[in-house]
């Protein structure tokens, strides 16, 4: 995986790259719910037990947001991938890696412990609307200081501070409000079609960002400046998503004024919430193996793709956007794979298998004799992702009431951006003493081991159960409920 889409997927982010609609991503008949309307019950009081009527106009409202946020998505990822490219073929040190990761990653973190209470007490798509302004603002700053010839690289770093506290007032608020405005029964779904479009961006965003910045590289000789035509593009698609937005009608789950407890007293309530949910720590202890054991470490192969397969500054361009484009084709893939074949098959069946998946793509990557093997094993490693990713954020979704979604979501944040960053401070210096290749195998042997202690372990046991049970709940109330009895069940 590559440093920008492993956020993503983070994402993904990501990218990663969410959880899902009573826990990540909740139900539509639930309160605050996009054009929910009172009495879901089928008409003349039929069967309790029948699922609610999906809310009107959801799907139009799915597709405006997905659009709106594809388009942010893409402007964004051209300049994650022209940055991250620019240092690794500028100063090709794994410390400098490691400063990217944290500096990308850690204000994320922080700002993450408040964006969560936020998403809860406020309106979500106007949390959306601002983090994305003030992202592009900040871009946007950047690239006129940029032209007047003014181009340390403190100035990168301070920019990706910036964009990644935004991602801390997003990310919470984007997997919170997805549940608003998709029926339960079609989280899953609408999860891996997000997953597939967000993987075609992906497929199309290296293509562009290495073309752009080709081009640009080569009119000012490889400086700093070769960013600045992304950076104005992607202060445009960031003006058009938020345009996109403000479209859509969406409520505040709770109004701020309505609420007697602080925010404090909120967020002392979220971490005691995921304290005592045995389900979601259990589940967020995984998301911290994964992104220690493989996704810091894979931030290492655009560094390893330049050092041990050299090609000429010209050609290292190419390559690396290649390796972005083999990731992004099996990322999309392995989405549409997702929403379809593999709509109704364990969640947690598939996130324990491709947690595995992931050690010995790890193991593959090192091994790798060559340039093409390397990018093909790049490719199974995107394939991999939704496997994971989506059925987590589902899981989310429907074990977590509606009303502290916000503030898991943001704890999920945390655990994603400080787990990477914690995970680069032991690879990164490595890196620039022992082969990446060894790291890697290394890295994929020990997530073999750590996975299956934590699927072998009770707790491990009591989580598949859990999973199960919350699958069959027909809201994420109720499922939330299945996955906690299931959980405590014997202890």
């Amino acid at each position: 995986m590559t440093g920008a889409q492993r956020d993503d997927e983070r994402e993904a982010a990501a990218e990663a790259s969410a959880p899902p609609a009573e826990g990540p991503l909740a139900a539509a008949a639930l309160a605050g719910a996009v054009d929910a309307t009172p009495g879901d019950a089928a008409p003349g009081g039929g069967d309790p037990a029948e699922p609610p009527a999906d809310p009107p106009h959801w799907l139009r409202n799915v597709v405006l947001f997905l659009s709106g946020q594809t388009v942010t998505l893409f402007g964004t990822m051209l300049v994650q991938y022209a940055v991250f490219w620019y240092l690794t073929i500028e100063y090709r040190s794994g410390i400098y890696m490691m400063l990217a990761a944290l500096f990308g990653f850690l204000p994320q973190a922080v700002v993450s412990i408040f964006g969560g209470v936020w998403a809860d007490r406020h309106n979500r798509k106007y949390l959306i609307m601002g983090a994305d302004a003030a992202i592009a603002v900040s871009t946007l700053v950047l690239a006129l200081i940029m032209m007047t010839g003014f181009d340390a690289v403190w100035l990168l770093f301070a920019v990706m501070a910036i964009r990644s506290a935004g991602a801390g007032i997003q990310m919470p608020a984007v997997s919170a409000l997805i549940p608003q405005i998709v029926p339960m029964r079609h989280l899953i779904r609408v999860n891996g079609v997000n997953g597939s479009i967000q993987s075609a961006m992906a497929l199309l965003a290296p293509a562009a960002a290495g073309a752009i910045y080709a081009w640009s590289s080569a009119t000012t000789g490889g400086t700093a400046a070769s960013l600045i035509p992304i950076f104005f593009i992607d202060v445009v698609t960031a003006v058009i998503g938020v345009g996109i937005l403000a479209f859509i009608p969406v409520q505040a789950v709770r109004k701020a004024s309505d609420v007697e407890t602080g925010y404090f007293a909120d967020l002392v309530d979220g971490v005691r919430y995921i304290v005592h949910h045995a389900f979601v720590r259990w589940l967020l202890v995984v998301f911290a193996i994964i992104f220690v054991l493989t996704v810091a470490p894979s931030n290492l192969t655009p560094l390893m793709l330049v050092r041990s397969f050299p090609a000429g500054e010209t050609q290292n361009v190419v390559n690396l956007a290649v390796l972005e484009i083999a990731f992004s084709i099996g990322m999309m893939l392995g989405g549409i794979l997702v929403a379809s074949l593999f709509a109704k098959r364990s969640r947690i069946g598939l996130i324990v298998v491709s947690s595995l998946v992931f050690g010995a793509l790890s193991i593959g990557l090192g091994l790798s004799p060559n340039v093409w093997v390397f990018f093909g094993f790049m490719f199974l490693v995107g394939l991999a992702v939704p496997f994971f990713s989506t059925p987590s954020m589902t899981l989310l979704q429907e074990t977590v009431e509606p009303e502290r979604q916000g503030r898991v979501f943001g704890f999920v944040g945390i655990v994603m951006a400080v787990a990477m960053p914690l995970g680069m401070v032991v690879f990164g210096p490595l890196a620039d003493v022992i082969p990446i290749e060894f790291l890697l195998v290394a890295a994929g042997m020990l997530t073999f081991v750590v996975i299956g202690l934590a699927v072998w372990l009770p707790a491990g046991q009591r989580a598949i159960t859990a999973a199960r049970a919350a699958s069959q709940a027909q809201d994420p109330t109720s499922g939330a409920e299945a996955a906690e009895k299931a959980m405590h069940r014997d202890v």
